[in-house]
């Protein structure tokens, strides 16, 4: 009897250091730049070539992780090299234009490619996709043919109306019941975008049993609209809203959701993504990790000029040079 406790304590204290051990507790993330925007470049004239707003950064740090800038502009091997010691990536909102040369969405297009592969051969890399960066997901799925269309659900804040089969998805199956309950009641999710990828655009681009649409949204207009979705394969999300506001982002006359249920449902998607990164377990070296995080550069409060965010990193091309 005495040995078969033995064997059986023996089994559980494996099982939990084995548990333990399946988790990477130092997740670094890859945050895409963006072109520099019409307005920062407008306020700051021609200094800088890319930019991240900082909320996206405090995003990741607050559940846990830490952030690297991923570069626009780079080509495929960059991608390769960088995307082999990140544990997930994220591609954040913003205004750019698709079809704009090595910009953000032609970084999209091959990292989207690489980090398809890196799942089918067996190692987990999750994709967050963020406002824009839905879209994106969405649009190099689709071999980057055009699918948006153009609606109106800017400064409108909403609840999730969710798919009738939601609860079957990985980004919803665990979500506690009072986060899913806000979710669906109250006007905790921040819209600001002015386009949206509908049901039909996914059905027409061949996504429809590629992707998982787990909430609908309607814009002012009565337009029907995809808010969440994930891939049905591989760990890649899209939010078309953008939690990272509630928490971090006060400019005045936006309609940002800052009571304490919308800061509860934000933190619940930055810490869903960064577990989801967790089960990755690339590294950097120690020197080439110090030299990559996104403290290396010096982080602006552009509120002070009117921006709509509080702060941005910005960045110069000549930033890149280490890295290409």
């Amino acid at each position: 009897m005495n040995s078969l406790w033995v064997f059986l304590f023996t089994i559980f204290v494996y099982t939990v250091v084995k548990t333990k051990e399946e988790l990477n507790n130092r997740p670094i993330i890859g945050i895409l730049t963006q072109e520099i925007s019409y307005y920062l470049n407008e306020t700051y004239p021609n200094q800088y070539h890319s930019y991240i707003a900082a909320s996206y950064v405090k995003f990741v740090e607050g559940a846990g992780a830490r952030a690297v800038p991923i570069w626009i502009g780079g080509n495929t091997l960059y991608y390769e090299n960088i995307l082999s010691k990140i544990n997930g990536i994220l591609w954040p909102g913003g205004s750019t234009y698709f079809s704009q040369k090595k910009g953000y969405a032609d970084a999209g297009a091959k990292i989207y490619r690489i980090v398809k592969r890196i799942n089918e051969e067996g190692q987990y890399f999750p994709i967050f996709g963020i406002c824009l960066g839905f879209e994106l997901l969405t649009y190099v799925a689709a071999n980057r043919v055009a699918h948006t269309k153009p609606c109106s659900s800017n400064n409108q804040p909403l609840p999730l109306e969710f798919t009738r089969d939601y609860r079957e998805s990985k980004l919803f199956k665990n979500a506690p019941l009072n986060v899913l309950r806000i979710l669906s009641e109250q006007n905790v999710t921040a819209n600001y975008h002015h386009l949206c990828v509908t049901k039909k655009a996914l059905h027409n681009v061949d996504l429809t049993d590629e992707f998982h649409v787990l909430s609908l949204n309607h814009d002012e207009n009565g337009l029907e609209f995809i808010s969440t979705l994930e891939h049905k394969q591989f760990p890649f999300y899209g939010l078309q809203f953008h939690p990272e506001k509630n928490l971090y982002e006060w400019v005045i006359g936006k309609r940002i959701p800052h009571s304490i249920n919308a800061t509860i449902v934000s933190q619940y998607f930055a810490n869903f993504f960064i577990n989801e990164a967790r089960k990755n377990f690339n590294e950097f070296g120690e020197q080439e990790e110090q030299r990559s995080l996104i403290y290396n550069y010096p982080v602006t409060y552009t509120a002070l000029k009117k921006s709509s965010f509080q702060q941005c990193y910005m960045f110069k091309k000549s930033d890149r040079n280490n890295f290409f």
